[in-house]
């Protein structure tokens, strides 16, 4: 692609309210030591609602979260499925009284969570998609229209233009897939995110191979790009 094209699509400039942060805003961040790439969206809201305490591959994680503000609200909404901040305090004041739980670690910004996220083993949280992470890892979020979630044989990461790249252009992009029966990916629509950065997330998804299942299966991604990285 030319770098004039890149040059005039990177030009544009989306305003949005101060106030309001949507969901494909909002990147979810781990602990360097933490060995997955991927998490599933019914596996996150697992993890902190503490229903679980290890991912799928065995490796421990601790919850971290945003004490309030637009971040924390849309990550609620989007993932927890958890009402207000309120009802989810009194869910977790559930599980200290009744001894199942504790009460995870609460920050008060972006910056906080990601300094305590790279330096405390195991820990995941959730910042701004603007945020820089350059001492954690982004984790892409696999959201499955059926329960069971298809395992991830092979796995093609997406070109970064460097255009955008030196010009600070990133943010999250999502798709949704369509696998067939033999894992292959047969079709990848781009749901939202910058244009350029789609067509690239896309044309390496189409390269994913995943386990075998006996029909086809939808799935949702979220794919970051940092360009702090």
């Amino acid at each position: 692609m030319k770098n004039h094209k890149l040059l005039s699509l990177a030009a544009v400039v989306v305003i949005f309210a101060p106030f309001r942060v949507i969901a494909a805003d909002v990147k979810v961040i781990a602990n360097g030591g933490v060995r997955a790439d991927m998490i599933s969206a019914n596996e996150l809201k697992s993890v902190f609602l503490e229903k679980s305490n290890s991912l799928r591959d065995g490796t421990y994680v601790e919850p971290v979260l945003e004490k309030d503000g637009p971040v924390h609200e849309a990550f609620l909404h989007e993932y927890l499925a958890a009402g207000t901040d309120d009802d989810l305090q009194s869910y977790y004041r559930a599980l200290v009284f009744s001894g199942r739980g504790s009460m995870p670690k609460q920050l008060g910004s972006d910056a906080e969570v990601v300094a305590y996220v790279a330096r405390t083993k195991g820990a995941i949280g959730y910042v701004s998609a603007e945020t820089a992470v350059e001492d954690v890892k982004t984790l892409t979020i696999v959201r499955e229209n059926n329960d069971a979630q298809r395992r991830l044989i092979t796995r093609v990461e997406p070109d970064y233009p460097d255009t955008l790249k030196r010009l600070n252009i990133g943010g999250i992009v999502r798709l949704q897939l369509t696998i067939g029966p033999r894992g292959n990916v047969e079709a990848v629509e781009v749901l939202g995110g910058n244009p350029i950065l789609g067509e690239s997330a896309a044309a390496a998804v189409k390269q994913w191979v995943y386990a075998a299942s006996r029909s086809r299966t939808i799935a949702k991604l979220s794919i970051p790009f940092d360009s702090h990285h």
